[in-house]
C-alpha cells in the first residue's frame, strides 16, 4: 500500500512558483535583437506576468518588477518605471541596495 501511495504521489504535477508564460522566448529574442516590436512584445509579458500571478506563490518572480520598470524608463515612462523599481524592492527587500543603486542613476 505504501508503495502505491509514493508511486502515485510521484506522477502528480507539481505547480511552478510563478506564471512566466511566454517570457522566457520573447525575452530572448529581444536580447538578441532589440527591435521597437519586440520591445512592445516584452512590455506586454511583464505586464501580464505583473497582473495576473497565477504561481504557487501568487507574487511575481524575483527580479521581473525591476526589469520591467528599467524597460519602462529607458522608454521615457520614467514615474511609472522607478514605482515598478520601488515594488521590487518592497516585494524582496534584499535587492534594496541594488535597485536604490538604479533608482538613483535614473533620477540624476
Amino acid at each position: 500500500m505504501g508503495i502505491c501511495t509514493i508511486a502515485l504521489a510521484s506522477c502528480t504535477s507539481t505547480k511552478n512558483m510563478y506564471s512566466w508564460y511566454n517570457y522566457e522566448d520573447i525575452s530572448y529574442k529581444y536580447s538578441k535583437k532589440s527591435t521597437d516590436e519586440l520591445q512592445v512584445k516584452l512590455l506586454s509579458e511583464y505586464q501580464k506576468i505583473t497582473g495576473n500571478q497565477k504561481g504557487l506563490r501568487a507574487v511575481v518572480p524575483p527580479g521581473l518588477y525591476a526589469e520591467y520598470g528599467y524597460l519602462l524608463c529607458k522608454t521615457g515612462k520614467m514615474d511609472e518605471g522607478i514605482s515598478f523599481l520601488k515594488q521590487e524592492i518592497k516585494l524582496y527587500p534584499e535587492s534594496e541596495k541594488y535597485i536604490s543603486r538604479i533608482i538613483k542613476q535614473l533620477e540624476e
